[in-house]
C-alpha cells in the first residue's frame, strides 16, 4: 500500500472506536477519525463470530485487497478501522470491495471524481 500503514495497536484501535464515526452495511462497518498526517492507516477486525481461523483469515485478505486497489480514491490522513460482520462469510471479492467503497461514500472520504460519476449515475437513474 502507497499511501497507507497498518494500525496494529490496541490504544489506537480504541481512539478510532471512541472519538471516530461509524457506518455499516450488511458485511461491514467502518470507522474513521481524520488525523493530520500525510498517511492513512488501516485496521481489519475479523471476530471468531464470523467464522474459523481460515475464514477469517480470508476475509482479512479480501478487506486488505479492496483497500489496496482502490487505496487512491480515499482520502488521505485517515485511521480506519473496518470490522466484519457475519454477512462477510462466503462473499467473494467483489462484494466486500462494493461494500467497501459504498462505506468509503457514506464517510465522504472518497475523491471527488468518484462523487462526479456517482452523481451522474444517480441522475440518469431519475
Amino acid at each position: 500500500m502507497i499511501f497507507s500503514e497498518s494500525l496494529k495497536k490496541y490504544g489506537d484501535f480504541q481512539r478510532v472506536y471512541k472519538k471516530g464515526r461509524s457506518y455499516a452495511n450488511k458485511y461491514l462497518i467502518m470507522y474513521v477519525l481524520k488525523k493530520d498526517t500525510p498517511k492513512s492507516r488501516i485496521g481489519i477486525s475479523v471476530s471468531k463470530k464470523v467464522g474459523n481461523s481460515v475464514v477469517r483469515h480470508r476475509i482479512t485478505r479480501l478487506i486488505r485487497e479492496s483497500y489496496r486497489l482502490n487505496e487512491q480514491r480515499f482520502e488521505r490522513g485517515l485511521d480506519l478501522v473496518v470490522i466484519a460482520r457475519p454477512g462477510a462469510k462466503g462473499r467473494n471479492f467483489f462484494e466486500i470491495e462494493s461494500a467497501l467503497l459504498h462505506l468509503g461514500r457514506l464517510h465522504s472520504i472518497l475523491h471527488e471524481e468518484e462523487r462526479e460519476v456517482k452523481k451522474e449515475h444517480e441522475e440518469l437513474h431519475d
